[in-house]
């Protein structure tokens, strides 16, 4: 059984070298070799440039073609994997290109695994563990009113005046700019066009309390169902959105002015702009912060608070957020080897026997991680 890890970004090169350094038959593929090369060179020469083709003629049945490319290239190799009775991971979003995959998958006994990640993935993990305790707790009734909120953000460590640094020139930060989101707000839908017209504050419960801006993005409502909430449970509020140190919404006004207007050439230069002047220094550390909350409310009064906050910076390791994006990758090609994943197309986990061991392997990657109740 051979895994097939497709992609040496910033993003993906822990997970890579844990599965190498666990043991495991590991073929890297990477559109340049040479970073490849600088990724992994000093653990494997098992190196490969990517090229559909040339992957075609090794996959071989039971194998797993991990993707940490673009996401264009994902449902090409998760069907690839099921022409070869291979397995597929990738980290990102399922499409609906995707999703529809699913019954093939399923009658062929393959597992196509995706939103292992940081967000999504560790962000569904603490979402999973703090339902299945509300459900479990004393406090859990039927009529109760529900609040949940999911805030994630990647940050500079030592902030700047444009409060946030880039790794790469940010087009897609810059077009996801231009995404609506759906969410629920006051128990009714919130439809937003743009997220500066959805702008909120957060207060953090981490050790010490920090105080952030933050806005829905994408569409909350699936996740809904993917966090088994019961299709009776009242929800007040459900948002699944993005984290900011304070101050960004100012720093980034004119931003926003021109990402309105611009085509896609507009919109490459302003990302290289921004690149060259708020671009990561070598060796300079990144933060990500994540809390997850759900709240139950009877009568107005809250009656189950808990939120799972994390906070993370880059070290010794490398970056933070290559950390928290590749080794859930990592964990998640595990389990589909030890068969712990049913076939099919899946997100991240919710089974407690997983999600509880990969909560704690979170919590070596981070530096602080816990459960705040707060109503203890």
């Amino acid at each position: 059984m051979t895994i097939h890890w497709c992609g040496t970004g910033l993003s993906a090169v822990p997970g890579l070298r844990r599965l190498i350094g666990e043991g495991h038959e590991v073929t890297v593929w990477n559109r340049t070799l040479d970073k490849a090369e600088d990724a992994v060179g000093d653990l494997t020469q098992r190196l490969h440039e990517f090229e559909m083709e040339a992957l075609s003629a090794e996959v071989q049945q039971g194998d797993v073609i991990v993707s940490m490319l673009p996401a264009d290239f994902h449902v090409s190799l998760a069907e690839l994997a099921i022409s070869k009775g291979a397995h597929f991971v990738s980290s990102s979003y399922i499409s609906p290109e995707m999703r529809s995959l699913h019954a093939r998958a399923q009658l062929k006994g393959l597992c196509l695994v995706n939103e292992v990640g940081l967000d999504p993935g560790i962000d569904h993990l603490m979402a999973h563990h703090l339902v299945a305790s509300y459900r479990s707790s004393d406090a859990y009734a039927a009529g109760n009113a529900l609040s949940f909120t999911s805030y994630c953000g990647g940050l500079p460590k030592h902030p700047n005046a444009f409060r946030y640094k880039f790794s790469w020139a940010p087009v897609g930060v810059l077009k996801a700019l231009r995404s609506p989101s759906r969410s629920i707000r006051q128990f009714s839908e919130l439809n937003v066009a743009r997220p500066w017209d959805a702008l909120g504050r957060y207060d953090a419960p981490l050790p010490t309390p920090e105080t952030f801006e933050v806005y829905p993005n994408r569409d909350s409502l699936p996740f809904i169902e993917e966090y088994h909430f019961d299709p009776t449970w009242k929800i007040k509020d459900f948002v699944r959105g993005t984290l900011r140190l304070n101050g960004w919404a100012e720093a980034w006004a004119d931003v926003f002015r021109t990402v309105e207007t611009a085509d896609d050439a507009e919109l490459t230069a302003l990302a290289q702009s921004l690149l060259a002047e708020n671009a990561y220094g070598e060796d300079e550390p990144d933060r990500v912060v994540l809390c997850v909350s759900l709240l139950a409310e009877h009568e107005g009064r809250a009656v189950w608070h808990q939120t799972y906050v994390m906070d993370a910076w880059g070290d010794a390791r490398g970056s933070a957020m290559a950390r928290l994006v590749s080794n859930p990758v990592a964990l998640a090609v595990n389990a589909v080897m030890l068969r712990q994943i049913p076939p099919g197309v899946s997100a991240a986990p919710s089974d407690p026997k997983l999600v509880e061991p990969w909560l704690e392997e979170v919590g070596t990657l981070a530096q602080h991680l816990m459960v705040v109740d707060h109503l203890a």
